[in-house]
């Protein structure tokens, strides 16, 4: 990880398709709302299928946060959309294509397959929210799967460090 993303800081472009057939840009979010970029670690994961649909029952909760959420994976169009199908994902956005190289952009963490069901190259998990400037707020990165935040009550402590104008921390 030769690019770190420091708190505060702008954080790199990111354009993506979803699986609804759009195309997706952190820039056409900006001064809009805050960003909630969830990058999975795709289709075979089954901590990932949990993850993903608790902030899909969530989504309601984080627009009175004023945060859009978007989840993200090296999968191809068909692996995402077999994990949105197959996991119920109904109303979370669903972005495939990433590539290894804006994966670790974002500093992600790589992995090589190491059973069948995997795909050969694939990020592990990482959660970003980013302001409506474009600066990066929150960063939770891991390089194991079951190494997650915790995120039932993100979205009322979103609330909260709006409403308290928490600042960003970290970034020194």
């Amino acid at each position: 990880m030769t690019n770190k993303i420091i708190p505060g800081q702008a954080t790199p472009a990111l354009s993506l398709n979803t699986v609804e057939d759009n195309q997706w840009s952190l820039e056409d979010n900006l001064n809009k709302t805050k960003t909630m970029i969830v990058f999975y670690r795709g289709l075979h994961c089954p901590i990932c299928s949990d993850f993903l649909k608790t902030i899909d029952n969530q989504l309601s909760d984080y627009k009175k946060s004023n945060t859009e959420v978007i989840a993200v994976s090296m999968d191809s169009k068909e692996r995402a959309l077999q994990a949105k199908n197959d996991w119920n994902i109904n109303n979370l956005s669903i972005a495939y294509g990433l590539t290894e190289d804006k994966a670790r952009e974002w500093n992600l963490y790589i992995s090589r397959s190491i059973k069948e069901a995997e795909a050969d190259v694939f990020c592990e998990p990482g959660l970003f929210i980013i302001k409506e400037d474009g600066s990066l707020y929150l960063v939770n990165i891991s390089n194991m799967p079951f190494a997650r935040p915790d995120v039932s009550s993100l979205p009322a402590k979103l609330i909260f460090a709006e409403e308290k104008q928490y600042p960003v921390r970290g970034n020194k």
